[in-house]
């Protein structure tokens, strides 16, 4: 049984009763959860809600009030404990860029890889600029790219030695929408293919709904949900849960999403149409049942002061 202990404890994150307070003002408080070897786990929540604080944490930057963080057999400590900041196995990327900016990006991805096998360097620097889909710009100066660029650049250069776990704070806030999409699903495949680790704070669903076995949810200094995105969505514990997954109603003290709630022939909801919001392939529609405003989607706009009877659509 001992040796079965060990084994659980040496293949995972594992953070312990953690308390961090800044000027006496509490950041975090109470904060327990574990994350196994390859998963990926998301911080989400709003801002001020120490997302970040605890990304910095886990990386070593402060020193905990209370409470222990643990990398497989190595306790993760701070500055009072490191000379530099930072364990050989983590990396960190941060919403501040430490890049090189009178270099190019492929040898700002390059800095660390070892020059006695050039051969091996120039094919993975090739390899993370196909998975940052920054081909293109191998030979461009860092000073000349954008700030989502350089923030991509960031992301490469810390995966370059591929470490065993990194930590990504708001990792797409640089980045154009129209690239974000494709990015996530090329990084995170990546990750989840070489078994990195790979734990994000946002406060974004959509940088990791799709990506995430596990979801935490940070308010206030404290947990208030810790489960898989599947579980969060069907069971949101409160209205700010329920916010990351988009527009929602309460109904009869139960959470129903805009799109769980369907116009039908006849129904005991019957609601007044006060407007219709265009959103690409369908319409979210406003509308009024007594005093209470609800939301529900629709494929056509519905003419204002239209009645409609609702149902409510959604898993058991």
């Amino acid at each position: 049984m001992q040796a079965i202990f060990l084994y659980y404890f040496c293949s995972m994150l594992q953070v312990k009763n953690l308390h961090f307070a800044y000027k006496n003002t509490p950041i975090l408080k109470d904060i327990s959860f574990t994350v196994n070897t390859g998963e990926h786990f998301s911080i989400i929540g709003e801002s001020g809600s120490g997302k970040s604080t605890l990304i910095k944490l886990l990386y070593g930057t402060y020193d905990l009030n209370n409470g222990h963080i643990f990398w497989k057999n190595t306790e993760i400590l701070g500055p009072k404990y490191n000379l530099v900041v930072g364990y050989e196995f983590m990396k960190y990327v941060s919403q501040e860029f430490d890049l090189m900016p009178f270099t190019s990006v492929s040898e700002n991805i390059g800095a660390f890889l070892s020059n006695f096998f050039p051969e091996e360097k120039q094919a993975r620097i090739k390899e993370l600029l196909a998975v940052v889909e920054l081909e293109p710009y191998a030979n461009t100066k860092v000073k000349e790219l954008s700030g989502g660029q350089k923030q991509r650049v960031a992301i490469a250069r810390a995966i370059a030695k591929q470490p065993e776990i990194i930590l990504l704070d708001e990792p797409f806030s640089h980045i154009d929408n129209f690239k974000k999409q494709s990015l996530r699903r090329s990084l995170f495949k990546y990750l989840k293919e070489k078994q990195i680790t790979c734990i994000v704070a946002t406060h974004d669903k959509d940088d990791v709904i799709s990506f995430s076995d596990h979801m935490m949810v940070l308010n206030e200094a404290e947990i208030v949900a810790n489960g898989t995105p599947k579980e969060l969505y069907n069971h949101p514990k409160n209205e700010l849960i329920a916010s990351f997954f988009g527009e929602f109603n309460i109904i009869n003290e139960q959470f129903v999403y805009a799109n769980q709630l369907k116009v039908c022939s006849n129904s005991n909801f019957k609601a007044v149409v006060t407007k219709s919001y265009y959103k690409g392939y369908y319409f979210l529609i406003e509308a009024l049942i007594g005093n209470n405003k609800v939301f529900f989607e629709h494929l056509n706009p519905i003419e204002m002061n239209t009645e409609v009877f609702l149902k409510i659509d959604k898993p058991a």
